[in-house]
């Protein structure tokens, strides 16, 4: 078998038994992303230099017998708005096309500590900013299972070199579902974590009482691993909690008599036929394994997306108002005065989804709009999470779609690609609730295209949110099944 086609616990174990060296492993990850640049264009930067030589200190430790994590030489893909040091960081914009910052992101510092390499920055959705990985000023990613159609976003760089066996494992962002959607499309595995579960230093905010960094990967084992590296306490991020988690604890879990929820808004007629059956098979796999499940209503989560529109595009707005060509970003050369000179460098900095996301952002915060969306935004959130808070009295979980369709065209207009919120219903709720959820993969369509399966759970309960998508995993066989090379489809 071919290196790039392990996961990263089984490459881990190979490299621990001395069968393979970490740079063999960047070897075998450089070729195999050199190899679908074109087709898939995954990678926004390689970083072989540094990779190189951090490989010779990971392996020195390895070959010393230190123990260092169940993780420790494999390479890891990081999502382009989380910061490396010294190495390039663009968010996928034009605004930070040469920004290389001075510093790394906590979770990188976690991820190097336990003996990771950061081996390439993938492809994003500029500023996190769309649904498709389509925004990026660096170009398009594509969908390995159908090269027509998008892979997600905003973390669709790492969905696709992780289906397209072009890297091992990923770092991704969360902020309205950026990691579980196109987990989702690329039929690969992907955990958004409790807000506040691990540390947002180092990441290029959006927007900042939703954004979560987490775990992708070729199934949920591997996320399991990297979530228990990159979680816990960060004394420079408030909003970070002294958390603890054992990835071990989350295998060979006993679901039986687990109680699973379904909320009927989930399951409405803009849901694809083929997704809700997958679904529906999916409940009478868990059903097969014990647990119990049951229809619920959610009636708040009608207001979900709009929720998340209005929230999200007001912190963005404030987010990105940093950049203004003096202080951080791409400054126009072409200014004649102060005005100009914030004018054209935001003009051309930008691309069209954020710009749009940043006018509806202060359309909402002007001083004449912001009682009537801001504050009403707030108060309905409170509300949906005192929903949540009593539907979790009588439920472990909740299962639902990932999104209403599997994946759509690249060649879809700009409204789709920047309005595909057919998905917000469903990821929104845990994005505004800072709640824990999954993408698993759990079917196909009639096509061939990758299904994926959402399960929420309660706050800073991964161990049994992950032990319950680990069983699923066990019990079926879909996150591994594999595209076939250079037509799309099942291997």
């Amino acid at each position: 078998m071919s290196l790039v086609k392990l996961t990263a616990l089984q490459l881990a174990e190979k490299i621990k038994r001395k069968e393979v060296t970490v740079s063999r492993a960047l070897d075998a990850l450089y070729e195999a992303a050199e190899a679908g640049a074109d087709d898939h264009k995954s990678f926004i930067s390689l970083c072989k230099e540094e990779a190189y030589q951090r490989a010779v200190e990971v392996q020195g430790l390895i070959d010393k017998g230190q123990p260092i994590s169940p993780l420790a030489g494999v390479p890891l893909l990081v999502k382009d708005n989380i910061c490396t040091k010294g190495v390039r960081t663009t968010a996928g914009s034009k605004m930070l096309e040469n920004f290389k910052p001075p510093y790394d992101a906590f979770v990188i510092e976690k991820a190097q500590a336990a003996g990771m390499i950061v081996a390439g920055k993938t492809n994003m959705d500029e500023f996190a900013i769309g649904s498709g990985t389509q925004s990026s000023y660096f170009g398009p990613t594509f969908n390995p299972w159908d090269k027509s159609k998008v892979p997600g976003g905003s973390s669709g760089g790492n969905a696709a070199a992780l289906a397209g066996d072009e890297g091992f494992i990923a770092l991704g962002s969360d902020t309205g579902g950026s990691i579980r959607q196109p987990s989702a499309f690329c039929s690969v595995s992907g955990l958004r974590p409790t807000y506040g579960a691990v540390s947002r230093r180092g990441l290029i905010a959006l927007a900042a009482s939703m954004d979560t960094i987490g775990p992708m990967g070729k199934d949920l084992a591997d996320c399991a691993a990297l979530f228990e590296i990159i979680a816990g306490k960060d004394s420079g991020d408030a909003t970070c909690h002294d958390y603890t988690f054992d990835y071990r604890a989350a295998f060979g879990q006993d679901i039986k008599g687990k109680k699973i929820g379904l909320p009927t808004e989930f399951f409405t007629d803009e849901l694809d036929e083929d997704i809700k059956n997958a679904l529906l098979d999916a409940v009478k796999t868990f059903e097969g394994l014990g647990a119990e499940i049951k229809e619920t209503t959610i009636k708040e989560n009608e207001w979900a997306a709009t929720l998340y529109s209005v929230i999200a595009s007001a912190e963005a707005a404030s987010s990105l108002a940093r950049y203004d060509g003096i202080r951080y970003g791409h400054s126009s050369q072409e200014a004649e005065d102060l005005l100009d000179l914030y004018v054209k460098s935001r003009s051309q900095g930008f691309g069209k989804a954020a710009k749009l996301r940043m006018m509806f952002g202060n359309f909402v915060l002007g001083s004449e709009n912001y009682d009537r969306y801001c504050l009403k935004a707030q108060e309905a959130r409170t509300l949906l999470a005192l929903a949540y808070d009593k539907v979790f009295e009588d439920f472990d979980f909740l299962l639902g779609p990932v999104s209403s369709s599997s994946a759509y065209s690249a060649d879809a207009d700009f409204a789709q690609q920047f309005n595909c919120d057919s998905s917000r219903a469903y990821t929104a709720p845990a994005a505004l609730l800072g709640l824990p959820a999954l993408s698993v993969p759990c079917g196909f369509d009639k096509s061939g295209l990758p299904i994926g399966m959402q399960l929420m759970g309660k706050h800073f309960d991964e161990v049994n949110l992950l032990g319950l998508g680990l069983t699923f995993q066990e019990a079926t066989d879909f996150h591994l099944q594999k595209p076939m090379k250079d037509q799309g489809g099942r291997a």
